[in-house]
């Protein structure tokens, strides 16, 4: 089985500690006056969505934990689970909200593919694409002197609220960063 050291270590990764998959949320790399450099970091579990901190050094080693990934199509929130089918097999299966991931939940519409990871079988998170595009439902109007570089917030038709600059109007498509949670350009 493949292993991760501490120069491996990047956002995104995928390690696993104590038979439980993690993937990292934020890593920075400290080289200190003495001593041995270090890197500490923020994983996040994959399967309870609970965020930890952890330091590793030089000599320590995470095994690369054995996931499956599965393309499935979000169709809708029953009130308690998240319902999303296999689109070649018309298989449902339902998360919670807390497996998601409000940053990941607050991008999703209906009809929307996803990426569904199974850790020994059972379904433990969602990925959606780094960027989507998403129609603007709500925004303050223009008003005249607005400046070129501000910014105001729009909601989005997921729900999701960013900001965006001061030319972006309703019913109009924006290209958005789901990991920055933030406005990239109109979409074309």
């Amino acid at each position: 089985m493949a292993t991760i050291g501490m120069s491996d270590i990047k956002k995104g990764v995928r390690l696993e500690i104590d038979k439980n998959p993690y993937r990292v949320t934020e890593f920075q790399h400290v080289k200190p006056g003495k001593g041995a450099a270090f890197v500490r970091m923020k994983i996040k579990n994959l399967s309870t969505g609970k965020v930890i901190e952890k330091t590793v050094h030089a000599g320590d080693k995470f095994e690369v934990p054995e996931l499956e990934q599965n393309t499935m199509q979000y169709l809708y929130d029953d009130g308690e689970m998240l319902q999303f089918m296999d689109t070649s097999t018309y298989d449902q299966i339902g998360l919670t909200k807390e497996q998601v991931g409000k940053d990941t939940f607050d991008f999703m519409i209906d009809g929307m593919e996803a990426e569904i990871l199974f850790h020994n079988g059972k379904a433990i998170s969602v990925e959606i694409p780094q960027t989507v595009v998403l129609k603007v439902v709500e925004t303050p109007p223009n008003f005249k002197g607005d400046s070129q570089g501000g910014k105001k917030p729009a909601t989005l038709e997921s729900g999701a609220v960013v900001q965006v600059p001061f030319h972006i109007l309703e019913g109009e498509m924006i290209k958005v960063d789901t990991i920055e949670c933030k406005y990239l350009e109109k979409a074309k």
